[in-house]
């Protein structure tokens, strides 16, 4: 398993959090949150259990879905759904956003 994956699922505790404040005013934008930040564990699980192009498709999955996360996040801030995030949250983000690069190149 990649080292990310731990970092992976704080980003989806964070994300899950923040869906929790954005539902009382948008639950569809909330919903679209949980799915995309869980999404981004589960294709980094999947993808350490496969081989050549599946592998990479899956970090790939893994990082259109910590992009979505991002988005989420800055849309419900920009909604003023939830304030911004802390630098904290989105330096996690960052970083699995990065790492998910540099697999998928």
């Amino acid at each position: 398993m990649l080292r990310i994956y731990s970092v992976a699922l704080l980003v989806a505790r964070d994300a899950a959090i923040a869906a929790g404040r954005i539902g009382r005013r948008d639950p569809d934008l909330a919903r679209q949150l949980r799915r995309a930040a869980a999404s981004v564990p589960l294709n980094i699980a999947e993808g350490s259990g496969s081989l050549g192009g599946n592998r990479r498709a899956r970090y790939a999955n893994a990082l259109g879905s910590a992009r979505e996360t991002w988005a989420c996040l800055e849309v419900a801030a920009a909604m003023s759904c939830i304030a911004a995030p802390g630098p904290d949250v989105m330096r996690r983000l960052d970083h699995v956003i990065g790492t998910l690069v540099k697999l998928t190149r």
